[in-house]
């Protein structure tokens, strides 16, 4: 997600109109609106502050990289449709299997 995003998110969740934000954050209506079409790029330390303005915080954390959802899809593509329909069939079945075992049980 882009600056420009978040801005225009923090604002609508705070509930307010471009103006009102630019009011608090020390800045023009027009700043916010090029922020928001991603005309320009805010500093990190600027989008904070606006996100502060909106009653908001940025939250950015590091974490493990994961591509076991990519490299299932590039799996997939490999396949041909009906293939991956039949793999599609196949967990039905087993998803059925498995709810009728927990009625029964």
């Amino acid at each position: 997600m882009k600056g420009g995003q978040l801005i225009r998110e923090a604002r609508k969740r705070a509930g307010l109109p471009q103006v009102e934000l630019a009011r608090r954050a020390g800045t023009t209506q027009s700043a916010i609106a090029r922020w928001e079409a991603n005309e320009v790029s805010p500093s990190v330390e600027k989008l904070v502050e606006l996100l502060r303005a909106c009653g908001l915080d940025l939250d950015v954390a590091l974490v493990p990289y994961d591509d076991h959802d990519w490299t299932l899809a590039q799996g997939s593509l490999r396949l041909t449709p009906e293939q991956r329909v039949d793999g599609l069939v196949h967990l039905v079945d087993i998803v059925d299997e498995a709810r009728r075992s927990l009625a029964s049980g």
